[in-house]
């Protein structure tokens, strides 16, 4: 038997109890064949003499990481190549490269695409070639991302624990206290508009619904689950609505800018101080560093507001795996190297460095170059805000193997809403019911939660 050709009915398992790891053989009703992959991985014999040479796509900037592996594995060289990020244009590169049978031996696959990897076939059964003895290198709810029906299919990477970058010295000549609840943050809202000269608390992005999940997340709202063989869609629940109703206010009060982060206009109101405070995930400690440079010494990380005082609730935005794409001919090297660069203290700091997010490997934090005071942040040692914030996280949350879709559909909506056509909260009930759509388009049973 063939152990890593997976059938659609074999893979899509609910798994090992796994905070976000997706997905039922039950859950599906096709015929069980597997799709999307024009050739299945097959280890080659090792040639004496012979280097291996491994392709690896990612977005991000990895390339001394991959140097340090070259010069310390030259009998496994390893070429990165980046590709456009995520729905930017990476996953369908990969897609289209599973089609071809051209795919990459690595690639950088997020947690919440797992589920659509693995309804075809794109990914490697890794505990065929003894990837489950690793599982005790990383943090738990991490590793089983790339858990389903009990087999490994991705080593996890990091992840993306959220918090409050703030500007100290500007809360301090407002005279604002850093929020620890929502409705503490509404009212900072209101004393920088009212003080601040044309400065707004922060952005609302229509762009980023993965940014709009997370604040559900913290909430405790949970957008999906399976019951038996049926997906349930739980997007316009209560809680979602709660949330969707507290920025909708922010909007129509005008405490916020409705516009896209990580943009150029959003970049120079960080410069300038008319955006003051950014909800984000730790990974944006790179972006605030690298975009707006003379805000140095500047800015702080403090919890994430909740929702009722003397709460601890956080949130994810973000997190990926190295994954070995199907089709590999070299999946132990390929492993190995992916195992190295998750897990080697020199690696991890030099993938923080390229800003690749909360290292999944288990005790990073800890003597890692995150583990230090940062001039930046004021001397703050901010880094551990975050790993509170890691432990905060309610890992029961989980994806759909349509997330991509449920993302497009959700962020269709909101942008609408900000343009004055519908709102916030109703865009939650069209979004939930167009996900449920694009499921059973896929074959699979899926139903609203209401």
């Amino acid at each position: 038997m063939d152990t890593t050709r997976a059938t659609r009915r074999s893979v899509l398992r609910w798994g090992t109890g796994a905070a976000a790891s997706l997905a039922a053989a039950s859950a599906l009703t096709a015929c069980g064949q597997s799709v999307g992959a024009a050739r299945t991985t097959k280890q080659a014999p090792a040639r004496p003499g012979r280097k291996v040479r491994l392709v690896f796509w990612t977005w991000v900037p990895m390339q001394k990481t991959v140097d340090l592996w070259n010069r310390t594995h030259p009998d496994i060289q390893v070429d990165l190549q980046i590709i456009p990020a995520n729905v930017q244009g990476g996953y369908q590169k990969m897609y289209s490269a599973l089609n071809a049978g051209d795919a990459p031996d690595l690639a950088q696959v997020e947690y919440y695409e797992l589920p659509a990897f693995m309804l075809v076939n794109g990914l490697t059964d890794l505990s065929a070639y003894g990837a489950d003895a690793l599982r005790g290198s990383y943090v738990p709810w991490q590793w089983n991302q790339g858990v389903f029906g009990g087999r490994v299919y991705t080593v996890p990477q990091a992840s993306g624990p959220m918090g409050l970058f703030y500007r100290a010295d500007l809360f301090a000549k407002w005279g604002i206290d850093v929020p620890t609840t929502w409705t503490g943050f509404e009212q900072a809202a209101r004393v920088v508009k009212a003080r601040g000269d044309g400065a707004r608390m922060c952005a609302f992005a229509p762009t980023q619904p993965a940014w709009f999940a997370a604040m559900c997340w913290q909430h405790g709202a949970r957008w999906v689950r399976t019951e038996g063989d049926s997906w349930i869609i739980d997007m316009d629940d209560h809680l979602s609505r709660e949330v969707a109703d507290y920025w909708e206010k922010m909007i129509h009060d005008d405490l916020v800018i409705v516009e896209p982060d990580m943009s150029s206009a959003w970049y120079a109101q960080l410069q300038t101080g008319r955006i003051v405070a950014w909800v984000g995930p730790q990974w944006g400690d790179a972006l605030l560093r690298g975009n707006a440079p003379n805000t140095s010494g500047k800015w702080r990380v403090a919890p994430l507001p909740q929702w009722k005082a003397g709460d601890n609730t956080s949130a994810n935005w973000g997190g990926s795996s190295t994954a070995i794409l199907q089709g590999s001919r070299h999946p132990r090297e390929a492993l190995r190297f992916a195992h190295w660069v998750n897990t080697d203290r020199q690696a991890i700091d030099l993938n923080v460095a390229a800003g690749y997010g909360w290292p999944a490997a288990a005790n990073a934090f800890r003597g890692s170059a995150l583990d230090k005071p940062d001039p930046f942040f004021g001397g703050q040692r901010y880094n551990d805000v975050f790993a509170a914030s890691d432990k905060a996280v309610d890992t029961s949350w989980k994806w759909s193997p349509t997330s991509d879709a449920d993302f497009g559909h959700l962020q269709n909506n909101i942008g609408a809403a900000v343009a004055g056509q519908g709102g916030l909260v109703s865009s939650l009930a069209d979004a939930q019911k167009r996900a449920v759509q694009d499921l059973l388009a896929k074959g699979l049973k899926a139903r609203s939660a209401r």
